[in-house]
């Protein structure tokens, strides 16, 4: 299981929206590039799952501990989070019932917001420092709070 966040793909210039602004990928957002190095990674390793990007293992671990709290703050600011201030013009074509002419490619519109890199990624590819780093960040904060 592959885990992402927000990509950039270009399919928020081609869905059907009744939004009243464009649609975007709620930030922070990331290139396709980013998701498609870990789908790579991933199939060469022994990973039930992997996550994509920090905002992704917060949203998963803090969804765990407080799933309240999560729907309260999405409820909060999801609608507006999921549009730009750039009106939606009514005559957009849409995807609904066919393909719209063209090809989008795999990027999206949104390239100029858009992180080319995760930091998951390298924590990801070397568990075993990560983990020995965080068990001496808990055992150094244990010593403090210990004294």
């Amino acid at each position: 299981m592959v885990q992402l966040p927000a990509m950039n793909t270009p399919q928020f210039t081609w869905c059907r929206s009744k939004m009243p602004n464009h649609p975007q990928p709620v930030p922070p957002i990331f290139q396709p590039e980013v998701a498609a190095e870990r789908i790579v990674w991933a199939s060469h390793h022994k990973r039930r799952e992997i996550f994509v990007g920090a905002p992704t293992v917060i949203a998963i671990e803090a969804n765990k501990v407080a799933p309240g709290i999560a729907d309260y703050y999405l409820g909060r600011t999801g609608f507006d989070s999921q549009q730009t201030q750039e009106p939606i013009p009514k005559d957009r074509p849409d995807n609904l019932f066919e393909p719209v002419p063209g090809d989008f490619g795999a990027h999206g519109v949104f390239g100029h917001q858009a992180h080319e890199k995760a930091a998951t990624t390298w924590l990801a590819e070397h568990k075993g420092l990560t983990a020995l780093a965080g068990m001496a960040a808990f055992g150094a904060l244990a010593f403090v709070f210990t004294k």
